[in-house]
């Protein structure tokens, strides 16, 4: 088993450092992710704001786009340096964008290039190198392939092959319908892990419980969560004593959580330009499906934005949150079973709070 039998997948504009930060109140073991950053951003661009993060983040991994090994290489480097805990290459993405820089998913059809890319950066760093990949793309989409892609990439000592057990379609589909449509092939990834015992293989897609995670960790090494771990971030609770038998002073209730952010938004708002949505944002589905939650949503997503909320306008929305739901502590069974009505519509609320124009 995995060092890290848990973790919570990279997420475009969620898994960012405001949501990082919050997680650790939550559990300090879970292998947590950066959002995915391309080479040339770091390399061209301002790699204080790409790579720059808390300690208390950690353990904490930078998820790079990119083809060229060279350029990988130099970015696994400032990684190292940065003091991340592992750099992974993301080769799952199947969005216009990233299949048009001839990264992502469509890197599945040239395993042989993913394993130079592996074998540049293994050079030059000391932490593991880890690859998120889907388990086909378009018709290259057989067991046969996926086994042969992990087995070229494997021969580069890749640490771990992180497979998202949904095919990717490259054309017909956007991102988000390749993260529902693709039927998900978990028989597929427990078979890649008995075939090649000696990898190390987490499960990543559609995996919404911690007895989902449990029954998971029967025929794999690691599971990775995704969605539910931010519409649901409460969640993750348990998650030190349940996946890594260690008991730390993590918080128990709602409430808590939510004071307990109080000084790192004071920190945020008094040393950069952002709003206090900023951060709100990653608080929308602290309540799903409990009593209070369209209240809390609707309070954040109307008075969270501009120059003059802060921390009284995250108090007045406590506010309007019944007292038995703040205090609440969790509840495995209910947690993680919360109604998908509720998930929808936290999904929908925090789609309006993606329309902020500034920058991070």
């Amino acid at each position: 088993m995995s060092i890290f039998p848990l973790s919570i997948a990279p997420m475009m504009d969620c898994t960012d450092r405001h949501y990082r930060f919050m997680l650790r109140f939550l559990t300090r073991e879970t292998l947590l992710y950066t959002e995915m950053v391309t080479t040339g951003a770091i390399i061209h661009g301002d790699k204080n704001r790409h790579l720059d993060f808390s300690t208390d983040e950690l353990p904490l991994a930078l998820q790079l786009g990119g083809d060229d090994p060279q350029a990988l290489a130099q970015c696994a480097e400032l990684a190292q340096q940065w003091g991340y805990t592992e750099v992974n290459i993301n080769v799952g993405c199947p969005s216009d964008r990233v299949k048009n820089g001839q990264f992502g998913a469509c890197l599945m059809a040239r395993p042989e290039r993913v394993a130079e890319c592996v074998e540049a950066m293994k050079i030059v760093v000391d932490i593991p190198v880890t690859v998120k990949h889907r388990i086909g793309i378009d018709d290259l989409d057989r067991y046969e392939d996926m086994k042969n892609f992990v087995t070229v990439v494997s021969q580069a000592k890749a640490d771990r092959f992180s497979v998202h057990a949904r095919k990717a379609w490259l054309e017909g589909l956007s991102p988000k319908q390749n993260r529902n449509v693709p039927p998900l092939r978990y028989e597929e990834v427990y078979r890649l892990k008995a075939e090649l015992s000696d990898l190390e293989i987490e499960i990543n897609g559609g995996v919404r419980t911690f007895d989902e995670a449990e029954e998971h960790l029967r025929h794999v090494d690691a599971v990775m969560i995704g969605r539910a771990a931010y519409d649901n971030p409460f969640l993750f609770a348990t998650a030190d004593e349940q996946f890594f038998a260690k008991q730390h002073d993590t918080l128990k209730t709602r409430r808590e959580l939510v004071e307990a952010m109080f000084p790192y938004i004071e920190h945020v708002l008094s040393t950069t330009d952002q709003w206090l949505s900023r951060v709100t944002r990653h608080m929308h589905g602290l309540f799903n499906g409990m009593k209070g939650t369209k209240a809390w949503k609707r309070f954040l997503a109307e008075n969270s934005y501009g120059p003059d909320a802060n921390v009284e306008t995250l108090k007045r929305a406590l506010e309007v949150v019944p007292t038995e739901t703040l205090d609440a502590t969790f509840d495995a069974t209910f947690d993680a079973t919360f109604d998908a009505r509720s998930e929808k519509a936290a999904r929908a609320e925090s789609k309006q709070t993606q329309t902020e124009t500034k920058v991070d």
